[in-house]
């Protein structure tokens, strides 16, 4: 049976030393991207699965629909890995759907709606609906470790903090 060894939420997916140290975590063997566009996208998905090879882990591109049936199916195989996402809207379906994480890293989202969206910290934007799935994650489906960490050097925000700015 694999395991998701960190699951993180990124816009920009796979990119440079960010990656290469998350995947050098102790027992790491593969990265899945979720994403619906890059997965259906021939030329993406080939990028991305190149960009995810320099690390030295097997980069698999799939669709939150396959990633669900794989989970089902498989419970991924043998492959201990990093899961990554764009939104938080995908991981919460993905752990709404049963597919077990319990550390969940969200390392840059930007600005999409000025009037809802509020900086948490100096590269995550989030609106009230997106910090209350995180909360939802935490307390009913088990993600036990949620934070904010652009960077691996970068100092964390706990989930906790962030939900006060919204009054959660």
């Amino acid at each position: 049976m694999g395991e998701i060894n960190l699951a993180r939420v990124d816009e920009r997916l796979i990119h440079g030393q960010v990656m290469t140290t998350l995947s050098q975590k102790a027992g790491v063997n593969s990265i899945f991207v979720v994403d619906e566009i890059v997965a259906k996208d021939k030329f993406m998905r080939g990028l991305y699965k190149s960009a995810g090879s320099r690390t030295g882990q097997k980069t698999i591109v799939i669709t939150p629909e396959k990633a669900m049936y794989y989970w089902d199916e498989f419970n991924f195989k043998d492959y201990s890995c990093i899961l990554i996402a764009k939104t938080i809207a995908v991981m919460y379906e993905l752990v709404k759907h049963g597919v077990v994480m319990k550390e969940l890293n969200i390392g840059g989202i930007a600005k999409k709606d000025p009037q809802t969206d509020l900086l948490v910290t100096k590269a995550v934007y989030l609106n009230k609906e997106e910090a209350k799935m995180l909360k939802e994650m935490q307390e009913k489906y088990g993600v036990e470790d949620i934070y904010f960490q652009a960077t691996p050097s970068l100092p964390r925000t706990e989930l906790k903090d962030v939900l006060k700015k919204f009054d959660l």
